[in-house]
């Protein structure tokens, strides 16, 4: 008979789905068990890209690494970018005030890569399965929480009961184990939306990230495997609603202009969707015997497809404290230990989310004055290189207070 398991982990997306592999491999005589409310993960390599991408950073890309999934990522289908062009909307893409970061600013191979989104969880997902202290529950959707006592107790839609030393929510950003468990979230809605759709263009991508800055919110232009190009157009609702119900070639010409013609024509457009874009942050990322990672604690504007790289940091960061915790006979669920976890990554999220925050809120605007502090800002970093390269590490996740996963690709 199975024992009741140390650790459930409540969400099998990409960041569950880590932080679960994460403590697998850092501790494997603890007893991990995982609900998935979701279908599992359908990919291909013969069926065409997902419209949910995302850009992993080095950093995750080195966690990914330390949860044993990278390999069958790589050979997947990836879209390095070695190369990042940003711009104001009010000039030339090639023109003066546009910045151009490159992987040779700090001698590195590449920047990121662009990766589906169904791609990263399955292979996430096929790493759980080759551990043996890992259980995964498929169609396991949480009924209910209860934090007190010396374990927690859990139900499950389908009768399943279950009890753990230590919860980790991690089911998105309508998480309902963070609010089983009493915590909250605090924010705003940006009153954009974004409209996601791979294209292919009249010119080759060049491993090169694109992203313009319009009135009404940043285009952004991902290189994908084969050519293709992933668009993440953040504008108004009004706007995202007509580009949705715009035939394709309507559609097509306007990427085009909207992007300043940086790849040429639009020569192709497959099916398109739009999903609101709103800031949200837990003011505690703990409570008890629980814990919050990834979009359950914190969304961020997708300012060219970031937001994934957070949460994967989050994820090496608990695995760490907790397996700290475990090689000195502590309790997994110890609330002194998970607000060790939240002291260090909380501040580390803020940061980059008041940034992100920052950077939407100046640029998605037509103020003639902001303008020209845009544009002032794009020349100063262009034509700085320590500055320049202090942005290049900041984008790959390399700077700040890193989990030993993030720094080597390795689990504490």
């Amino acid at each position: 008979m199975r024992r009741e398991p140390d650790i459930v982990v409540v969400g099998a997306g990409m960041v569950g789905a880590a932080t679960a592999a994460l403590l697998a491999r850092a501790a494997p005589s603890i007893a991990i068990t995982v609900l998935d409310a979701d279908p599992p993960p359908q990919w291909g390599a013969g069926d065409q890209p997902g419209l949910r991408v995302s850009a992993l950073s080095e950093a995750s890309r080195r966690v990914l690494v330390a949860c044993g999934a990278w390999g069958e990522i790589a050979a997947g289908r990836i879209g390095p970018y070695t190369q990042m062009r940003v711009w104001d909307g009010a000039i030339p893409a090639g023109g003066p005030g546009a910045v151009h970061f490159s992987a040779a600013d700090i001698a590195a191979p590449v920047l990121g890569h662009i990766v589906e989104n169904e791609l990263v969880r399955l292979a996430l997902r096929n790493a759980l399965l080759r551990f043996d202290n890992v259980r995964l529950f498929d169609g396991a959707r949480l009924a209910s929480l209860v934090l007190d006592g010396e374990r927690a107790e859990l139900g499950t839609e389908d009768g399943r009961r279950l009890s753990a030393r230590l919860v980790v929510g991690a089911d998105g950003a309508r998480s309902a184990s963070r609010e089983m468990a009493g915590l909250s979230v605090r924010g705003h809605d940006y009153e954009q939306r974004a409209v996601v759709c791979n294209i292919r263009c009249q010119l080759p991508h060049g491993e090169t990230a694109w992203q313009r800055f319009l009135p009404t919110g940043p285009i952004a232009l991902l290189p994908l495997a084969d050519g293709q190009v992933s668009i993440v157009w953040s504008t108004t609702p009004a706007e995202a609603e007509a580009l949705l119900a715009m035939d394709d070639e309507t559609f097509r010409a306007a990427v085009a202009e909207a992007s300043d013609g940086c790849l040429g024509q639009v020569l192709e457009s497959g099916p398109r969707a739009a999903f609101p874009l709103r800031m949200r942050h837990a003011p505690d990322y703990t409570r008890g015997r629980f814990a919050l990672v990834g979009d359950a604690a914190h969304t961020v504007h997708p300012l060219a497809g970031q937001g994934v790289n957070l949460g994967f940091l989050d994820a090496a960061a608990l695995a760490e404290v907790v397996a700290a915790g475990l090689a000195t006979g502590r309790d997994p669920g110890d609330p002194a230990l998970l607000r060790r976890y939240e002291r260090w990554r909380k501040p580390e999220n803020f940061f980059a989310m008041r940034a992100f925050d920052a950077i939407n809120r100046l640029f998605s605007n037509d103020n003639p004055a902001a303008g020209s502090v845009r544009r002032a800002g794009f020349t100063l970093v262009d034509r700085l290189a320590p500055l320049k390269g202090v942005f290049v590490r900041r984008a790959m996740g390399l700077e700040g207070d890193l989990p030993a996963a993030a720094r080597s690709g390795v689990a504490a």
